[in-house]
């Protein structure tokens, strides 16, 4: 395993928990606070380019495999 897997993605699961959408119907929103279809659209559809698709992508990966208990402990009360 790569030394940095781990720490790189709890940075970007810590990145999906404080990013907001920059654009869209859901623009504002905490991208871990998106609807799951909207996740799923972006998936059919097409990700944006950079470092919003692939946290996108990452995103639709975790409420794939039901594993969105990952950001209980990221959220910011």
């Amino acid at each position: 395993m790569h030394p940095n897997l781990t720490l790189d993605f709890s940075d970007d699961l810590l990145k999906i928990a404080r990013q907001r959408m920059p654009f869209g119907k859901y623009a504002g929103e905490l991208l871990i606070d998106l609807p799951e279809a909207y996740i799923t659209w972006f998936h059919r559809k097409g990700y944006p380019d950079g470092e919003l698709g692939r946290l996108l992508s990452l995103l639709y990966e975790v409420h794939l495999n039901n594993l969105t208990e990952l950001f209980t402990p990221l959220r910011q009360n």
